[in-house]
């Protein structure tokens, strides 16, 4: 019998995928600016209630931090304030942050978001096969994605194209152009 306790065929795949959203949403940020980050898209004068690109960038990078620590990474440095789960968490509500006093500043999220995620890239390039089998521990999720495998798929693949595709929406709303 063949030992795959060092086999290292999970990690890579989740990668590939990860690596896609982090690179689209680089393409995104271009033509951002700290002005428009954090407001609403607005089409002929009418604010559209949608997320925009600090909501989104936020909201991913609280869970990046989970895909590590799960993994028995360090996710010292990329673990998400409480701050940031009130404002970015899965039930809070993107704000029109019309006088910039909402949310922080572009480049602590915009860094937030890249930094959780190479960590979590990192974390899964070491990472055992048979660490991936094991159940999710996210109890609420864990009949749709039973296996630390699966909710890490969809936390850094599935997940990030959700959102990603929410705020390249916002871009042509903001008339930027494709990324």
């Amino acid at each position: 019998m063949t030992d795959n306790s060092n086999s290292q065929l999970i990690g890579p795949m989740i990668i590939a995928s990860a690596e896609v959203g982090v690179g689209y949403a680089k393409r995104l940020l271009e033509g951002v600016t700290e002005q428009n980050f954090a407001r609403w898209a607005s089409v002929g004068g009418q604010a559209v209630q949608s997320n925009h690109p600090c909501f989104v960038l936020g909201h991913l990078s609280l869970y990046a931090p989970r895909v590590v620590k799960e993994l028995g990474g360090d996710a010292a440095g990329i673990e998400p304030s409480d701050k940031y789960v009130e404002l970015f968490g899965k039930d809070s509500q993107c704000q029109d942050d019309v006088d910039g006093s909402l949310y922080p500043p572009m480049q602590e999220v915009v860094d937030a978001f890249f930094g959780a995620h190479q960590r979590a890239i990192e974390t899964l390039a070491t990472a055992k096969d048979e660490q991936f089998g094991q159940p999710n521990p996210n109890e609420a999720m864990a009949a749709r994605f039973p296996t630390i495998a699966a909710m890490h798929s969809f936390y850094l693949s599935g997940h990030v194209m959700i959102h990603i595709g929410q705020f390249s929406a916002w871009r042509r709303m903001q008339g930027l152009s494709p990324a």
